[in-house]
């Protein structure tokens, strides 16, 4: 890997996959009764969570394609669909389609039931970290790009764009108030569109890779 411009493609891919802003409201709403001691700590789990689960995946990934007879560039062609698939959704405003929607009403309401405070961990695990923040789409990113991976700098590499995302994570959460009132909706929607459209240019460029693989011809 070259090292500037492939952590920039891994932290740009992360960003706009994982895209903390996305989970704000939902953050918001299960935490609206919690003391700002207790919603500190389920954004500190919760931003945590997402390292964990990029951390788990870029180790064992490679494990996993193997376990189950999938070529690396088999693997990039059927991520990078998925990934602009979820491009296209975000760019036409569409819910992200690797990602629930959980109790949106035609309104745009967000209802959920309260959470019992005994279950503070597990919240900020479930939903907030996976998979309102982390799913599918990442899940799938994290292992592409450690797929790749041919020496422990470049699993290295990974790692620290999964601290930098979660770092980024925990400050979103952290300060969600304060941005969902300075975005707005229409602020949210707009980053939303702007996200897509890069996420559909890492997606063109993963299928393209994993077609080389699978082709060598085309290089």
């Amino acid at each position: 890997m070259q090292l500037q411009v492939e952590i920039g493609k891994i932290i740009l891919a992360f960003m706009v996959l994982i895209n903390p802003f996305s989970a704000l409201p939902i953050y918001l709403d299960l935490t609206r009764e919690y003391t700002p001691k207790d919603r500190r700590k389920v954004a500190q789990i919760a931003s945590f969570s997402v390292f964990v689960t990029i951390a788990v995946f870029a180790v064992s990934g490679n494990f996993i394609l193997h376990l189950f007879g999938i070529s690396t560039g088999a693997f990039r062609v059927g991520g990078g669909i998925l990934v602009f698939l979820i491009a296209v959704s975000m760019m036409s405003g569409g819910d992200n389609i690797a990602k629930p929607t959980i109790g949106d009403s035609e309104h745009h309401e967000i209802h959920i039931e309260q959470i019992d405070r005994s279950k503070l961990i597990s919240t900020a695990v479930v939903p907030i970290a996976i998979p309102m923040m982390i799913g599918p789409g990442g899940i799938s990113t994290v292992v592409i790009y450690t797929s790749s991976a041919h020496s422990w700098l470049d699993l290295g590499l990974v790692m620290v764009a999964g601290g930098l995302i979660a770092l980024i994570c925990l400050i979103s959460l952290l300060l969600a108030n304060k941005i969902s009132q300075f975005l707005g909706e229409t602020g949210l929607t707009i980053m939303n569109r702007v996200m897509g459209i890069l996420l559909a240019a890492v997606a063109v460029e993963i299928v393209v890779t994993g077609l080389k693989d699978l082709f060598p011809m085309l290089r």
